[in-house]
């Protein structure tokens, strides 16, 4: 199974090789409107395959461009959602709670690794939330989430059992606290 494994990974980096990094580009983009994609293993193969740096890069670039073509498709049918679903009180509980989240907690739900994505940029469309508020937060947010799936996530067993790997995403997701404070004084 292990010599499966190796050579299917080194089939797919050879693949996307290939094919340029628009591949591992593209395939995070459909990865966030299409959630039953493995992020982690995109992430892991771009980084396997264009190097830790150009790889990380592409999939932070990747990662935030498709969360906020999610959140504008989202943004459009808005109001055929009100129509139908405007007066469920559980939705307008949800939305209150959204529209309510500081934009530290925001980026802090952004970049936890285990936050599904798709229904946060969902949410986050649906609401009033200003874009370029969404935007910088996912900026901020997105860097340690992908650290943590590219660097770290390349097996998942082995991420959580790890306490160093585990210390280096608290730590990040600090680092992600810490400049989302900084960065919601200039965006008030």
């Amino acid at each position: 199974m292990e010599t499966f494994l190796t050579e299917l990974i080194s089939k797919a980096t050879d693949l996307m090789g290939s094919l340029g990094f628009i591949s591992g580009f593209l395939l995070i983009i459909f990865e966030s409107m299409i959630p039953v994609l493995p992020l982690a293993v995109f992430i892991a193969l771009n980084i396997m395959t264009f190097g830790s740096l150009f790889g990380f890069i592409l999939s932070w670039v990747a990662t935030v461009t498709g969360c906020m073509i999610s959140f504008y498709l989202c943004r459009k049918l808005r109001n055929k959602f009100e129509k139908k679903y405007g007066n469920n009180e559980k939705v307008k509980k949800f939305k209150k709670y959204i529209n309510k989240l500081s934009y530290s907690n925001l980026v802090i739900l952004i970049a936890l690794p285990f936050t599904p994505a798709f229904a946060v940029n969902i949410a986050a469309g649906l609401t009033d939330i200003d874009a370029k508020k969404y935007f910088s937060a996912l900026l901020i947010g997105k860097l340690p989430m992908v650290y943590f799936w590219g660097f770290i996530g390349k097996s998942l067993l082995e991420s959580i059992t790890d306490p160093y790997t585990i210390a280096q995403v608290i730590f990040m997701v600090l680092i992600a606290y810490l400049v989302s404070k900084l960065a919601n004084k200039f965006i008030k």
